[in-house]
Formats: C-alpha cells, structure tokens, sequence
C-alpha cells in the first residue's frame, strides 16, 4: 500500500537520537508511512543503529559526503513516495497522533498547498513549556509572527522544522536552499508562503517535543551573530520593515550580546532605524538584550512562564 506520508529525517552521526526519532515516527497512529532517514555523508555507525530497526516502512539513503541539513532534507524530499511530507530534526519526536491530526487539518483547509504545523513542548535543562505561546492573528504578516517580540522570552511565535507537514507539490517548487548557512527553516517559510494557495495551517496541539539546549552552538559565538545579520539583510524582500527591524534588535542583538560583541551595538541599531520600523517596545527590548544577561532572562522566563509547562504526555 502507498505511504499517505512522508517521514524525512536527517541525520549526521547521532546513531542514538536519530534511533529515537525514527522510533517515534513508526510508532505514529497513521500506519500508511514512509520514513526516509538521510545520512549526511559516510556514517557507519549510523548505518548500524537503524539496522537493528526491523520495520519495512523505514528506508535509509547515505549521501557520499557531507553536504548539510537541507541537501539531506531535499534528498529527502526527492525519493518520497507520498503527496504529503513531514520533517522531523533527528533530534526531536512526535506524540502518537501527529501525522494523524495533522492530515485532519489539511482536510479542513482552505489552502490547496497546506503548510500545517502545531504547537510543541520544548525540553531544557529549566524543565518543559509549551510553544509558541500564541498562533498569528488571521490579518498578520508571518515575517510580524516569527519575528516581533512583545517579551524578553522564546517561544512566542514559532514554526518548528519538526512540526512541520506539507504538499511534496510545494517542497518541488520551492526546496531547501542548499547554500544556507542560517536559518534554514525561517528561509523556506518565508519563500514558500509567496505561492498563491499556499498558506499556514496550526493544530492547536503540543505534537512534537523539541529538544532544546541552551547553550549548545555549532558555530563560533561571533559568527552565530553576523550570520543571522547577513541573513536577515539578504531576505529584506520577504519581510516586513517592522519584522526586519524586530529581527535584528531581538533576533541578533541577542546573539551578539551574548558574544559580548559591543562593536555591533550601534551598527545593529542604525541599521534596523534606518531600514526598519521599530516600535518603542522593540527598542526597549533591544537594551534588554544587551543589558540583560542571557542565563537572568532564562531565570526569569521559567520562572514567569511556569504556567505554561507541559502536561506528562
């Protein structure tokens, strides 16, 4: 029987992770599945943990060499055999009925090119919450959601790699970007949104559980920031100025910072007045960033948002 969906799951020497990821998604309550792990370039280690895994709906491709997430996710994309594919980061998983009641959605969507995501709960070492705290308001430009904070804390607008599910159709015309140093997820959303048709669809449900390390970094602090600068620069055409704006003052005021790279202060500040339209709150927010130390922020957003802490799935 033909998979109704798609699983695809990239990898990169994490045999264990991605073990537990790929376990999630055959365990899924929607049996008619695919799941297609991509491992980014030789991995016998890889190789070797997803064989123990005896289910014939899981197919493994290994590229030749390392080329990235969004080679791996095209890859991906191109060997799928369903009309509907969902991502899941080998580090993350999904509660049982994802798949499920995410397809429920595309049944009821106005969109013909559905992108359906859901809420998350998100697991630090401060404990669980649940993101976003709130969905886009149905006139709000999706550049405003992602990137306008009205708070110090995370998590309040969020489309998630691994909540996502959408049409193979729209993946085909607007793939991954496969030069993408940064924001590979943001990248794609804000590209595949321009299409007629196509539009974003949330299940008002926690579905996927993010594994999310504060302090883990795979690039060097001061790169982390400029990269996210550049980046925001180059996508100026598919934001809005007060989302270009918020970005850099939230955004990659935070990461800078963080970096104790007080040179950009005014170079970051000047550009978002100059190309952007910042609120007060944004520039109060920008001190903040800069003022503020990071671990105090984490502090105060567990202790403020306690609330909000996962229910035990």
């Amino acid at each position: 029987m033909d998979p109704v969906v798609s699983v695809v799951i990239p990898t990169c020497r994490r045999p264990r992770l991605v073990k537990r990821a790929v376990q999630s998604a055959l365990n899924q309550s929607l049996r008619q599945i695919e799941v297609i792990v991509v491992i980014d370039g030789p991995d016998p280690a890889t190789r070797e943990a997803l064989a123990t895994i005896k289910d014939s709906r899981l197919r493994v491709l290994e590229l030749p060499h390392n080329q990235g997430s969004c080679v791996a996710r095209n890859a991906g994309v191109a060997a799928a055999l369903a009309k509907w594919i969902a991502f899941l980061d080998d580090d993350d998983e999904w509660m049982l009925q994802k798949l499920e009641l995410q397809l429920e959605a595309i049944k009821q969507s106005v969109y013909s090119l559905p992108i359906v995501t859901c809420y998350l709960v998100v697991r630090s070492t401060q404990g669980e919450c649940i993101w976003p705290r709130r969905v886009p308001s149905e006139s709000e430009p999706l550049s405003e959601y992602l990137f306008v904070r009205h708070s110090f804390f995370q998590g309040e607008g969020l489309i998630q790699t691994s909540t996502i599910l959408t049409a193979k159709e729209l993946l085909h015309k607007v793939p991954f970007l496969v030069d993408a140093q940064k924001h590979d997820d943001w990248d794609w959303l804000l590209r595949a949104t321009t299409l007629e048709d196509v539009g974003v669809e949330f299940v008002h449900q926690p579905l996927s559980i993010w594994d999310f390390g504060e302090t883990s970094q795979s690039l060097s602090r001061t790169i982390d920031w400029q990269c996210s600068f550049d980046w925001i620069q180059s996508k100026r055409d598919l934001v809005t100025p007060r989302a270009y704006s918020s970005f850099i003052l939230a955004e990659v005021s935070a990461r800078a910072a963080k970096a104790r790279q007080w040179k950009a202060f005014f170079p970051l500040l000047w550009e978002a007045l100059r190309k952007g339209a910042p609120k007060p709150n944004d520039l109060f927010l920008y001190l903040g960033m800069w003022l503020i130390p990071p671990q105090l922020r984490i502090w105060l957003r567990t202790l403020l948002l306690k609330d909000r802490r996962a229910l035990s799935t």
